[in-house]
């Protein structure tokens, strides 16, 4: 049995800390991204943007190229907005792609360092089965989803290639990124540190305060 209904259980104790944490870092992000936008007089909300977005990659996933659905549709940071990508929401890092590889491409977004590339989409573009494990779940969506490896290598160069040359558009963007990475991701570590040790407090004190007209003792 590959689902274990107690391990599924389990995962949600120790939600409430890192949700805080990460809903504050994903804030901050936002306010940089807005300082960035606001320096250079465009916005992701621009219809001059979205324009562009659209002349590029038409209403195809920027992964998977399939056709996106309005219900199927989310909007793609290829390099991740969390703690450990600092991805910004600013032209040339703000695009669309279809649920699923939104949802493939965490794996990526969520690892400390990457071994495939230097970015996030580059990374979940370089799994083409041939340099992870056979059991690499990356690997395997890729396969799933374009069978014949000749023709999986040459879709994943092909949308490296189409992201990359749209990002080269907004080259300033992206080097504002790059060059705002390092001490962004010296703050969201810190930040991520001092705001679960906030939340395990308040959580905490708030509780007690709850019970503390209730005799159910300290252990209960």
């Amino acid at each position: 049995m590959s689902f274990r209904i107690q391990d599924c259980l389990a995962k949600a104790t120790g939600r409430a800390k890192s949700d805080v944490a990460n809903k504050l870092i994903s804030m901050l992000l936002h306010e940089a991204s807005r300082k960035v936008c606001n320096h250079y007089g465009v916005s992701v909300g621009d219809a001059r943007y979205g324009d562009s977005v659209h002349a590029t990659f038409a209403n195809e996933c920027c992964y998977c190229a399939q056709m996106l659905e309005s219900d199927r549709a989310v909007v793609e940071h290829p390099e991740g907005m969390n703690r450990f990508r600092a991805g910004l929401h600013i032209p040339g890092n703000a695009l669309i792609s279809c649920k699923k590889c939104n949802n493939e491409k965490r794996r990526d977004d969520q690892k400390p360092s990457l071994t495939l590339a230097t970015t996030g989409w580059e990374s979940f573009l370089s799994h083409d089965s041939q340099r992870c494990p056979p059991d690499c779940k990356s690997c395997l969506y890729w396969s799933s989803k374009i069978p014949n490896l000749t023709n999986r290598v040459d879709h994943l160069r092909h949308a490296a290639h189409r992201i990359a040359e749209f990002q080269f558009g907004y080259a300033d963007f992206v080097k504002a990124g790059q060059e705002l990475r390092p001490v962004i991701l010296s703050r969201l570590n810190s930040l991520y540190r001092e705001c679960q040790e906030f939340a395990t407090s308040k959580i905490l004190e708030s509780t007690e305060s709850i019970f503390e007209k209730f005799d159910w003792g300290a252990n209960s």
